[in-house]
C-alpha cells in the first residue's frame, strides 16, 4: 500500500490525470515514467506539493486530438520516487494505490485535466494482490513462453517460477507490449483470477497469430 492511503476515505475525490495510451498501472504495481511535456511537468509539481498522487488513464474514441475522450476506468498512483534531469525532465515512479471510475471531468484552470473519481467499485484493491488460489503455474508459464518466443522476447525465468502468482500476473500485465485495448481489459478485470484468465487468453491468442511475428519492446 502506498503511503498513508489505507482506506477509501483517504483517497482524494478529485484527481489530476495523465492520459497515456499503452501505459498500465495496477494496484501495488510500480510504473516508471519520463515526464517532459510542460503541462505534465506542471502536474507533477502540483502533485508533489500536495498528496503526491495522479491518475493514470487511457483514451477512447471521441473528442478531439487535443482533448480525447477518457476511458471510464483508471488507476490512482502515488509518486514514490522522483528525480530531475539536467534538461528539465522528471523521472518518477508511480506506485498503484486503487483503481477508480471516472464519474465526470472537472472544469479547471490547470493545463492538465482533472476528474472526479469513484473508488468504491474497487475497494478490494487495498488488499494484497494474492492470486495463488487456483493458479496453475505450469499452464501459465507455458503460455508465457509461447508468447515470448513468438515476440522474440525473454524474461528472468527463475523469478517467474518463484514469484507470487498475483505479483507475477500484475508485473507481466504492466510490462508486456499489449495493445491499449488489451491493457484496458487487464485493468478492468474485476478480480486477480479474472485478470489472470484475461492475460493467459492474450498470451495464447498472440502466440497463435502467424500474421505478426515482429518483436516488440517491453515497457
Amino acid at each position: 500500500m502506498a503511503g498513508a492511503f489505507r482506506k477509501l476515505e483517504d483517497l482524494p475525490p478529485v484527481i489530476p490525470v495523465f492520459p497515456l495510451d499503452g501505459a498500465l498501472l495496477l494496484p501495488h504495481g510500480a510504473l516508471p515514467l519520463n515526464i517532459f511535456e510542460p503541462r505534465y511537468l506542471n502536474m507533477i509539481d502540483d502533485a508533489l506539493a500536495g498528496q503526491r498522487v495522479i491518475g493514470m488513464i487511457q483514451t477512447r474514441a471521441g473528442g478531439t486530438p487535443a482533448r480525447p475522450e477518457l476511458c471510464q476506468t483508471g488507476c490512482l498512483g502515488k509518486i514514490t520516487s522522483y528525480a530531475e534531469t539536467g534538461d528539465g525532465r522528471y523521472l518518477i515512479t508511480l506506485t498503484g494505490v486503487c483503481r477508480f471510475r471516472l464519474t465526470r471531468e472537472v472544469q479547471v484552470t490547470t493545463p492538465y485535466r482533472q476528474v472526479a473519481a469513484d473508488y468504491l467499485p474497487y475497494a478490494a484493491d487495498f488488499a494484497p494482490p494474492g492470486g495463488d488460489d487456483g493458479f496453475d503455474r505450469m499452464i501459465f508459464l507455458n503460455a508465457l513462453k509461447a508468447y515470448l518466443d513468438h515476440r522474440g522476447l525473454d524474461i528472468e525465468w527463475e523469478g517467474a517460477r518463484e514469484a507470487p502468482g498475483g505479483a507475477l500476473v500484475n508485473s507481466l500485465a504492466m510490462a508486456l507490449p499489449f495493445e491499449p485495448a488489451e491493457k484496458q481489459a487487464l485493468l478492468e478485470a474485476p478480480t486477480m483470477n479474472e485478470r489472470r484468465a484475461v492475460l493467459i487468453a492474450l498470451l495464447e491468442i498472440d502466440a497463435a497469430d502467424e500474421g505478426d511475428d515482429a518483436p516488440r519492446s517491453m515497457q
